[in-house]
């Protein structure tokens, strides 16, 4: 299989450049001992789950919590002495601008990482603790990305894309070279797409080496860029709206990214948030993982639509870095929709009893109480009533069917919150 032309726009010219199997291979040989194998397993629960033969490769135990440092690493070993000594700079939210930060500690050159102001404090302290200088500016990535290219005019700075480069690609596409090594016979492999660039390495490194194995992109269903972008034939803008997943919150994919994925992917799917949450909580408790929405889509897909019947299937975790706020809104929101916690609120006499009466009838179900708030101020709770809220533990979204069958037949009046 002839794995060739492909196309980057740069600026107002238009060169043809080719990637190729061997330059993966060669990314591979150059990230030695720094880049870590990550490993490859196969889980029982969510091969029952699916139906499928699920193996999880595990990009997130990768240094700086996701694949972005194997992109990035590549691309500022490949820059001459004299780039070198004028330094990088890119803009990122995120995992991107970790990855960067980190490869230039490790090369003892200048880094600087444009974010946007309303980035996440943590990741802006991961950063800065790689030895990057971190300059806020924006509230978009797209504003963080034309101040990024103002610095690079000005210094003479190597701007580090995120994504629409072939360094960065080849970089990416290692992740493939490791998945054939350990699974030879792999069917299915499901990669995170938002500009393209992990999903444009895994083609590289995988069609021209086993072009039998079926590469299948995820994006999130608020922003399916690259999708469109292949289902018009050129690159193309959505609006996007709000996702959890936001390091695949890209509004316009690559160009170069497009080029390679256009003619080589298999087939492009979208999630949604919901299913997201459900992945993200499932890989929690069933699996001990902490991986960030956008490394779950692969495996959110796989859960809510089954498609795989049978097939070693490889979904790629590329990312495990979450903000703590967010994780706890995840749980609380997991176990909601998963039936294992339910919110009532009953409105009941302000009298010595009436709440133990409710209690007793919940008990008897074996539901656990997990939270208890009285309400007898609110304008909306009426002279000589109180409203109780309930938070409530069941064990699956039988027994939260039952409780509320149960609350029902006892003329209990309640209104359910989540």
């Amino acid at each position: 299989m002839d794995f060739s032309i492909h196309l980057i726009l740069i600026g107002n010219l238009t060169d043809f450049m080719t990637i190729v199997y061997d330059d993966v291979v060669k990314a591979k040989n150059t990230q030695g001992d720094v880049i870590r194998k990550t490993s490859l397993v196969y889980s029982e629960t969510f091969s029952k789950m699916t139906g499928s033969q699920i193996y999880l490769k595990n990009e997130f135990e990768q240094k700086t919590g996701s694949f972005k440092i194997r992109g990035a690493y590549y691309k500022i070993k490949s820059l001459t002495n004299d780039e070198k000594q004028k330094g990088v700079v890119a803009a990122s939210a995120g995992n991107h601008s970790q990855g960067v930060a980190y490869a230039s500690y490790l090369e003892n050159i200048s880094c600087t990482i444009v974010m946007p102001k309303n980035a996440s404090p943590a990741k802006v302290a991961a950063t800065k603790a790689y030895g990057a200088k971190v300059i806020l500016d924006g509230l978009t990535y797209d504003e963080s990305w034309t101040s990024a290219q103002k610095i690079s005019e000005d210094t003479g700075a190597t701007i580090i894309h995120a994504f629409d480069d072939p360094e960065i690609i080849c970089g990416q596409g290692v992740i493939g070279l490791e998945i054939l090594e350990d699974l030879p016979d792999v069917d299915e492999i499901y990669v995170p797409i938002g500009g393209g660039g992990l999903a444009a390495g895994i083609i590289t490194a995988v069609k021209q080496q086993k072009p039998s194995v079926r590469i299948i992109g995820v994006e999130s269903s608020s922003f399916p860029a690259m999708k469109k972008s292949i289902d018009t034939g050129e690159v193309q803008t959505v609006d996007g709206k709000y996702t959890i997943a936001d390091g695949i919150s890209v509004k316009t994919p690559g160009q170069l990214t497009f080029e390679i994925i256009k003619n080589n992917i298999d087939e492009i799917v979208t999630v949604d948030d919901s299913d997201i949450i459900k992945a993200m909580f499932l890989l929690m408790e069933r699996n001990k993982s902490v991986v960030e929405p956008a490394g779950v889509v692969g495996l959110a897909y796989l859960l809510s639509k089954k498609p795989s019947s049978n097939k070693k299937v490889v979904p790629i975790l590329c990312g495990g870095n979450i903000d703590m706020y967010l994780l706890g809104q995840i749980v609380a929101k997991g176990l909601t929709t998963m039936g294992r916690m339910i919110k009532i609120l009953i409105t009941l006499k302000d009298k010595p009893g009436a709440l133990k009466e409710i209690v007793d009838e919940i008990s008897s179900l074996s539901v656990n109480i997990v939270e208890v708030i009285h309400d007898r101020l609110s304008s909306t709770i009426d002279a000589g009533t109180v409203g109780v809220t309930l938070s409530l533990e069941t064990e699956n979204q039988e027994q939260a069917d039952q409780l509320v069958a149960h609350l029902e037949e006892k003329n209990i009046q309640f209104k359910i919150m989540s």
